[in-house]
This record gives structure tokens, sequence and C-alpha cells, in this order.
């Protein structure tokens, strides 16, 4: 009982304390997956920024949250049957461990992302929020047809012989390795895109 109340208390005390999340992008193998600490008091807006700058999108398209059915996104969207994401918390709309939701990013590309909530943790003082703590794999290029475009897209640059080889890494920049992933480097570099994203508002 004791374990129980403790565990009852950690979800809903939200000043001072952070959610660790695990972003996964579905339906794309191997796995591309980013570990984040975001503090419990953001809103889900702000979220989305955090989420999207962790995996390096760019928050060019539309996208959507699903949380126990409800459906969360930018009022700017005019997007039918959705809440203000702006309006409601991270620690609101996913108190517990294990809480699970989707984001849904590009509604033509259709990347959803399952995020956990792996834990609530006290909040360091010193700590700096919002940080990536871990992940795998670079994302996918944007624009790039989804899940399966993403397969056929690799599939084109691995082989020096396919047809659309060398248009497909002109298009990319020359160069593209989906096994990279630069932890210091985006933990440098994200402050800025979650500010520049938010300065879209």
């Amino acid at each position: 009982m004791a374990t129980r109340r403790a565990r009852s208390k950690k979800t809903v005390q939200t000043k001072g304390t952070v959610h660790q999340l695990k972003i996964t992008l579905l339906e794309v193998d191997p796995p591309i997956w980013r570990r984040v600490l975001v503090p419990s008091d953001a809103t889900l807006g702000d979220v989305n920024f955090i989420l999207q700058a962790a995996m390096g999108w760019t928050n060019s398209h539309l996208h959507q949250f699903t949380i126990q059915g409800v459906e969360y996104s930018d009022p700017r969207f005019e997007i039918d049957d959705t809440e203000d994401e702006f309006a409601v918390t991270l620690a609101a709309a996913a108190p517990a461990e294990r809480s699970r939701f989707t984001l849904l990013y590009d509604f033509g590309d259709a990347w959803e992302h399952e995020v956990v909530v792996e834990k609530i943790l006290p909040r360091e003082p010193s700590q700096r929020l919002p940080c990536c703590l871990a992940g795998e794999r670079a994302r996918p290029p944007e624009d790039c047809g989804g899940p399966w475009g993403y397969q056929d897209f690799l599939e084109a640059i691995g082989d020096p012989k396919h047809e659309e080889h060398d248009a497909m890494l002109d298009w990319v920049g020359g160069a593209f390795d989906p096994e990279v992933f630069d932890l210091a480097a985006l933990n440098k570099r994200l402050p800025n895109d979650i500010e520049l994203m938010a300065s879209w508002r």
C-alpha cells in the first residue's frame, strides 16, 4: 500500500518535476528513437517543439497529439474536434509513468511517433531543460513520402546502379547516413531549434 500511495503522489505533483520521454518513430525498422527530459509543466504545444527538435524535424507541417482518445493541436490549424495544445500541460495530459500517446507529424507523409512516459523525476536545481539523453539513427528526410517512401529512398541511395540513386543523393545535398546520431550536436542546437519553432507562433 505504501508503494501505491507514493506512486499516486508522484503522478499529481508537477511543480519541479521532469518527464522522461522516449519517442519512437513508428513503421520504421530499425527503430529511430530519442530519449528526452521535458519539464512536466510544459504545455503540449511546447512539447511538440521539443519532440520535433529532438527528432530533427522542422515543424513545417501540421501535427496532432492523440492522448487517451483526445486529440490536441495548434488552434491555428483549425482541425475539427481537436483541443488547444497550448491550454494543457504534459503533466495534466500524461500524469503517470508508463503513459503512452502519439504525435502525428505531416498529415501527408504521416510520420507517427509513439511517446512513452518512462519516468517522472524531481528536477535538479542546475538541470538544463529540455535535453536529450540518448537516441539512435538519423530521422528521415522531410517530404520523402512517409515510412514507405523512406524505404524506397534508402534503397535508391544504397545502390549506385539504382535509377534514382544520383537524383536522391542530390535531393538530400549529396550524402545521407541513416545510422548517424550525434547526441552532443543535438543538445547544442536544441535550444535554438525550439526557440525558432516557438517564434513562428
